[in-house]
């Protein structure tokens, strides 16, 4: 389990964290949704070790992040951020390959090639992996991306969990790949894997996520599946917008209300 105790992030004066405290464990999706500036991607850089607290602690099974050795965390989670820019005229399969550096040791094994193969097969890449990254248009970057942390964390550990970080993964996709971006999260939380994902779709959170966290100013303002958590007055209070919420297949449909276009 990944666990934030008690965590504060400050940036001068402000605080863009305030005592969150949020687990998260192996076989969930936790979607965090907020508006502009609520906390999300700090909240999961915190996660990754990437921002220094203030106050609080960040622990991964039972141990302080801080004792973990970066080569045994990075087999164990991996992380796809919201802004990864890479100009250098890498093929799309090298960049994917990227991810299998914390399990080479010298040069590539015929089962790393393998393994990234098969990642780019899964987010509908292998059309791409001769083509030179930088060319590519920015959905299909982000596809590989999403390969290149996969195939970090492939091969299952035997009795042991794994952690998928994604920041906003759905930004530059086609609607279709939205949806295979969060299958593919689905399939790996079935696998023994804690997912923590920014979103702000929250149609999508309410068909993909276990649990939802909406976030305000800083602090978790409500943590609980998304029939409890989206519900109108909550979406009223943390992004300032009326909708309306309807059923389908027995989750929550969030549909806008006419009224908002016409302020």
């Amino acid at each position: 389990m990944f666990e934030a105790k008690n965590i504060t992030v400050k940036i001068g004066a402000k605080k863009i964290l305030d005592d969150v405290s949020l687990e998260i464990k192996a076989g969930e999706i936790v979607a965090l949704l907020g508006a502009n500036g609520a906390g999300k991607s700090t909240l999961l850089k915190s996660f990754c070790g990437d921002v220094k607290l203030k106050s609080g602690e960040i622990r991964v099974e039972n141990r302080s992040l801080n004792e973990w050795n970066y080569h045994e965390l990075a087999r164990k989670r991996a992380v796809l951020s919201q802004h990864s820019n890479l100009s250098f005229p890498f093929t799309a399969q090298e960049v994917a390959l990227l991810g299998r550096n914390p399990h080479i040791r010298g040069t590539e094994s015929e089962r790393d090639l393998e393994i990234v193969r098969a990642a780019l097969e899964t987010v509908e890449a292998t059309h791409l992996a001769a083509q030179i990254f930088p060319t590519l248009s920015g959905g299909e970057q982000q596809r590989v991306h999403l390969a290149r942390v996969l195939a970090q964390i492939w091969e299952k550990p035997e009795n042991d969990a794994r952690y998928l970080f994604l920041d906003e993964p759905t930004a530059s996709l086609d609607l279709a790949h939205q949806h295979l971006t969060l299958q593919i999260a689905r399939r790996f939380s079935q696998e023994n894997t804690g997912v923590l994902v920014v979103l702000h779709d929250l149609n999508l959170a309410a068909q993909y996520a276990d649990r939802i966290c909406l976030m305000k100013h800083g602090k978790i303002y409500e943590n609980g599946k998304p029939s409890k958590v989206l519900t109108a007055t909550n979406v009223k209070k943390i992004f300032d917008f009326e909708v309306s919420i309807l059923e389908h297949n027995g989750l929550p449909l969030i549909a806008p209300q006419a009224a908002n276009y016409y302020k």
